[in-house]
């Protein structure tokens, strides 16, 4: 009799999940092929958190432009391979003098950060000397807008970062500069850039109220400059450390790092991190390796082998498919705990890049990291449905011409729909 009850429940439990799976593929399919998808192209996959079975399947395995949907590999990659403090300086202090070199940390004096561990640090040596030769990569990513370069998410890449690799300018009443180094470098006056092109000369409109966060062109010469104006001395520069063994100092908590990039999309830091992991893994700033490593050791076993070009999703080069992001998303709820996973990625009608989204009276619903460049939109993340019970879901949505905030609509009547069924 015992049997014959566990049998009888068991096959209601099976009935009910596949009829709400039913609901669910009918539902999708319906939104799915209509007009306003025709000309567009999408994929789709949702699964169940804890028995890994398939809700929703739609083009699942093909490559899609993920814009910041990239993010969720970065975040990954700095998990695995990142401890809980940042490193943000190496050094070998000989004789009276400090040998030091940048590890990409982008949380020193970051305008929002603002970390001075390494500034304070400094500070307390007399003899500095920058060693700068640890920074192999670009200034930019593969496939980034070349015109991007005056906006504040294009900042480019450094061994030692410092204010995020950006001029803060804003007025109080005066106009108030930051780093003070560009004092001199910013004239008050309307012009149709922000910045020169070739050269650190800024623009601040006489009339603008809020701050312009504008990005400097880095080198060596700028980074020692800056930090001499900070720290009141003068720093020699080196192309190579002096034998021994290399100290490190940490920084700023990772994840302070890590919710920034996620609820602010912070390509800048994004960037960054995938430069400090490879310091980690090699000694070496090259966010090349750590991609490489993360996939060929970590990742090796994905089902289609994504195109991963740069930490942000500035580049359109970047190619994954929705397996791609729930198979890390996948991992990450396994590798980390749900309370502080959640609360690094933005929470619908709460926080970051969803705040006004996805709004609820009760708890958020909604644990996504969201991707957005002209003509493309993507959600990737955790939903937790009515029931409790979570799913994984990736939703790409590349080359439209409607709204992306339709684009936007449509998908929260989707993944409402997956909520409230379940």
């Amino acid at each position: 009799m015992k049997n014959f009850l566990f049998l009888a429940i068991t096959f209601l439990l099976l009935s009910a999940c596949s009829s709400k799976k039913s609901l669910i593929s009918k539902s999708f399919d319906e939104q799915l092929s209509s007009t306003f998808y025709k000309n567009q192209f999408t994929g789709v996959l949702v699964i169940d958190a804890a028995t890994k079975d398939t809700v929703y399947n739609y083009n699942s395995h093909k490559y899609f432009i993920p814009a910041s949907n990239t993010k969720i590999f970065t975040l990954f990659a700095a998990l695995k391979t990142l401890p809980a403090q940042i490193p943000t300086l190496k050094y070998i202090e000989t004789n009276d003098t400090l040998y030091f070199e940048g590890t990409g940390d982008p949380s020193f004096l970051h305008p929002y950060i603002k970390d001075s561990t390494a500034l304070i640090f400094l500070k307390n040596h007399s003899n500095l000397v920058f060693v700068s030769n640890n920074f192999q990569d670009e200034k930019y990513g593969l496939g980034w807008a070349w015109d991007d370069y005056q906006w504040y998410y294009s900042a480019e890449k450094s061994a030692l970062p410092v204010n995020g690799n950006v001029v803060m300018t804003y007025k109080n009443p005066e106009l108030i500069i930051s780093p003070s180094y560009f004092k001199d470098s910013v004239l008050e006056l309307t012009h149709t850039n922000n910045r020169n092109e070739s050269s650190n000369r800024f623009y601040y409109p006489p009339t603008k109220k809020d701050t312009l966060e504008t990005p400097f062109i880095t080198s060596d010469q700028t980074t020692r400059s800056i930090l001499e104006n900070l720290l009141s001395k003068k720093i020699g520069t080196v192309s190579t450390m002096p034998l021994g063994e290399k100290r490190t100092l940490y920084g700023s908590i990772a994840d302070s790092l890590y919710v920034r990039m996620m609820h602010e999309s912070d390509n800048f830091i994004a960037e960054q991190l995938l430069l400090v992991a490879s310091g980690v893994l090699t000694d070496t700033l090259n966010g090349k390796l750590t991609r490489d490593y993360i996939l060929e050791n970590e990742l090796k076993n994905l089902k289609q082998e994504p195109r991963w070009v740069d930490g942000s999703g500035l580049s359109r080069y970047n190619l994954f498919t929705p397996q791609n992001m729930v198979s890390v998303l996948d991992r990450l709820y396994t590798l980390v705990p749900k309370e502080r996973l959640f609360s690094i990625f933005p929470a619908g009608g709460l926080s970051g890049t969803l705040k006004n989204r996805f709004a609820v009276d009760e708890n958020p619903y909604i644990y996504a990291k969201s991707g957005s460049l002209s003509n493309n939109y993507c959600l990737s993340g955790y939903l937790i449905a009515k029931s409790g019970k979570v799913f994984i879901f990736s939703f790409m949505n590349n080359h439209f011409k409607q709204s992306t905030s339709e684009e936007r609509n449509r998908l929260e009547l989707m993944l409402q729909t997956l909520r409230d069924t379940y």
